[in-house]
Parts: C-alpha cells; structure tokens; sequence
C-alpha cells in the first residue's frame, strides 16, 4: 500500500470518527433540549411567577421566591464577580505584561475554569457559612462570583492583548497617563470581547445548583433578605424534582425550561456582539 492511499483511508477513518462523535452529541443536546420544551412549554403559565409555593401536596402555586431569589443571588453574584474579573484581567495583561506572576496566574485561572463548582461551594461553606453559623445569600452570590471571576478575568486578559500596543504608544505620545490609556483607548478596543465574557459568566452561572446548595440553601417562603436563606431556582428544581408530587415536577420542568431559553438567550446576544464587532 502507498502512502498517499494509506493517508485516505486515515483520512476517511479520522472524518468518519469525528462526524460519528458529533452526531453523537447532537442527538443528545436535541434529545435533552427537546424533553425541556416539551415539558416545560406545557406548564409554563403567570402563577408560576406570580406566585409563592403551597404546602406539598397541594395544587397551584408558584415559584415567585424562588425567581427573585436567583435574580438576587445572580445580581450579586455579577457585582463581585464582575469587577474583580475585568480588573485583575486588566493587571495581567498590562501591568504584569510578560512577568513570571501574570503566567502563574493565568494558569490558576484556567484551573479554577474548570473545577467542579461543588468544590467552591463546600469551600465558601467552610470560611464563610460555618463560621457564621447559618446560611446566607451572600454566601450563594460569593460562591457564584467565586465561578464567574476566573472567566472574566481570563477573557478579559485575552481581548486586552489582542489590542495593539501601537494604540497605546500613539496616546502615550500625545501626553495621557496608563491608567486613561487603559480607560479611554485600551478599554474601548476590547469592550464587545470582555462584555461577551461577561455574558457567557453569567450564564454559566445560571444554571449552577451545588454551590447553592452549601451557601444560600433553600427557602420556601418569599424573602429578600440576603442576610438569610433565600430561594433560588436551581434548588428548588432539584428539590421538586426529587420529590413524589406531580405538581412540583410540572414546575421543576416550566423553571427549568425558564433557564434554559434564559442561558440560550445570553449566549445567542454574546454571539451576536461578537459577529457585530467582527463586521465593524
């Protein structure tokens, strides 16, 4: 056999592998995505947002709490997680420019990306929630800014490096300090990359269950207060999907399928605003 036939038939054998692979879990995304519609679609309706939970086992009600609850958590999650992100990508990729510091660091970044979140969750339990003594909010919006910096720091280290240093010479030359560089020119260049980082942190957060589980808890009753236990969706749709009444898997599905189309619509915006800055 000669090389250029043995190269096709690996050609032909690694194209089929990959094509088979990808066939594979896109059977499964449509497969999972669909189930979610199907069922969720079908018991979506206003009580569910409008409304508190009843007593199990009773019919009706709601999952208002658990929906501020999670757009709570999630705002305060994205105040801590936003801002130490985008600063601390700010220093790697223009202060520690090249040092030994900036590589270490964006290795733990990289890292902490993909540790499981049920370790960070057990971790802000144990410095936070234990010593206190009692479950929190901000302990859930600690653990979900804890997920979200990583992310944001990473991005936003990737699309200030991708600036050309020559912007930043020309207003060096015209007499203007780093820290106006960075804010007016190099900020400005990077700004529809690091908001896409932004987004997509958000929506990997979204949907995180375990952190909650060890910080802000659960709560059945309407609440807003962050000092305390407070509701969030991906909780109570792991809490009603595991229980034995219909009704709270009818709206286990419609939370879920509120997610979703939530996750889906912060990914197709990232997407867009990266394809409008691309045509730009």
């Amino acid at each position: 056999m000669n090389i250029q036939k043995r190269r096709k038939i690996e050609s032909f054998l690694a194209l089929s592998f990959s094509t088979a692979a990808a066939l594979f879990g896109l059977f499964w995304l449509i497969f999972i995505l669909s189930d979610v519609v199907i069922h969720g679609a079908a018991a979506l309706n206003l009580d569910l947002f409008t409304k508190d939970p009843v007593p199990p086992g009773a019919e009706g009600g709601g999952l208002r709490n658990a929906f501020v609850g999670q757009l709570l958590i999630t705002f305060f999650a994205t105040l801590i997680g936003v801002p130490v992100g985008v600063l601390g990508g700010t220093f790697i990729a223009e202060y520690a420019r090249g040092t030994k510091f900036a590589r270490i660091i964006s290795i733990l970044s990289d890292i902490m990306v993909s540790v499981p979140s049920i370790v960070i969750g057990t971790f802000i339990y144990a410095v936070l929630v234990k010593p206190t003594g009692q479950f929190s909010g901000w302990a859930g919006a600690i653990a979900l800014a804890v997920i979200m910096i990583p992310v944001v720091l990473r991005t936003t280290e990737d699309m200030l490096s991708l600036v050309p240093w020559t912007l930043r010479e020309a207003a060096f030359a015209l007499g203007a300090p780093y820290y106006k560089v960075i804010v007016q020119v190099v900020y400005r260049g990077a700004a529809t990359g690091i908001l896409t980082g932004i987004l997509l942190s958000m929506a990997r957060v979204a949907g995180e269950t375990a952190p909650l589980l060890f910080t802000s808890f659960n709560n059945a009753f309407f609440s807003t207060n962050m000092n305390q236990p407070v509701a969030s969706l991906t909780v109570t749709i792991f809490n009603y999907a595991m229980g034995p009444y219909e009704t709270w898997h009818q709206q286990a599905w419609a939370a879920s399928f509120v997610i979703t189309i939530f996750i889906l619509i912060i990914t197709i915006l990232g997407r867009l605003l990266i394809k409008w800055r691309y045509k730009k």
